[in-house]
């Protein structure tokens, strides 16, 4: 397993100022953040040219406004286009793929008004036809659009890995786990990461109160070792709040994620 870091949390003004900075302080790799308005497209000829100076970029993490199961028509439209065009970016960079969740912030069951707007078989629709789209881009271009569960708080959705697990209908179409989402939603994280595990291509790493590993009860040990035990062999990116000073808390959440690893 590699570790990386979301671009956001690195002290730096380039992507190669950066990726150097995560390469000293223990970090394999940059996972980038995909925002709207082909914002991401428009950042080709930065991201090539990092490529060529050697910063290794598997991953993005949507970053928009709006998502594939959005209520509005006109917004899951749009972010059907920005995935596509972040698909066929990332696959340009030769990197692994897109991660989205079904959306955020968007309703939850957990707190008023507590009845969406949409019933349970019209979400599932909305959101089968959106990931069709995006695995066959994605599938055309070499590279993996995953779906992301969030805890019932952010959305309604998808929660789980084994609710993420059933919309995988193709090979393109993978999973992401996310600890911090996990130890709100997961009965057994360790089980469910094995269940998972013939699906699951990208993970997320955050402590239980969204901090960096370390500061939180989460048993790295326990789940590291059961990734490993699976085969997983994917990247962990570091996506948290960081409680300190990036300089301080980075090459120190490094060493401690690599004690399990």
């Amino acid at each position: 397993m590699k570790l990386a870091v979301q671009e956001q949390l690195l002290p730096g003004r380039t992507l190669q100022e950066k990726f150097a900075f995560a390469l000293d302080a223990g970090f394999d790799a940059i996972e980038l953040r995909g925002k709207g308005d082909f914002h991401f497209a428009g950042r080709l000829t930065e991201l090539k040219r990092a490529r060529a100076d050697g910063v290794v970029m598997p991953t993005v993490c949507v970053d928009m406004p709006h998502f594939i199961g959005d209520f509005d028509p006109a917004k899951r439209k749009d972010a059907i286009q920005q995935l596509r065009s972040q698909l066929t970016v990332i696959a340009e960079l030769g990197g692994v793929g897109v991660m989205t969740p079904a959306s955020w912030g968007q309703f939850s069951l957990r707190l008023p008004p507590f009845q969406p707007p949409r019933s349970a078989q019209d979400d599932r629709e909305v959101l089968t036809e959106a990931l069709g789209i995006l695995g066959e881009h994605a599938q055309r271009n070499g590279v993996l659009i995953m779906l992301e569960p969030l805890n019932r708080y952010e959305n309604h959705m998808v929660n789980t890995l084994a609710e993420a697990v059933s919309y995988c209908s193709m090979d393109s179409i993978r999973i992401v786990g996310d600890t911090y989402h996990m130890n709100i939603e997961e009965d057994d994280p360790c089980r469910s990461l094995v269940e998972a595990a013939p699906y699951l291509a990208h993970m997320q790493i955050s402590e239980s109160n969204r901090n960096q590993p370390g500061t939180g009860h989460i048993d790295w040990g326990a789940q590291l070792a059961t990734l490993d035990a699976v085969g997983y062999d994917g990247y962990l990116a570091l996506e948290c709040r960081l409680r300190g000073e990036p300089e301080i808390v980075l090459p120190q959440t490094a060493a401690f994620v690599r004690k399990y690893l």
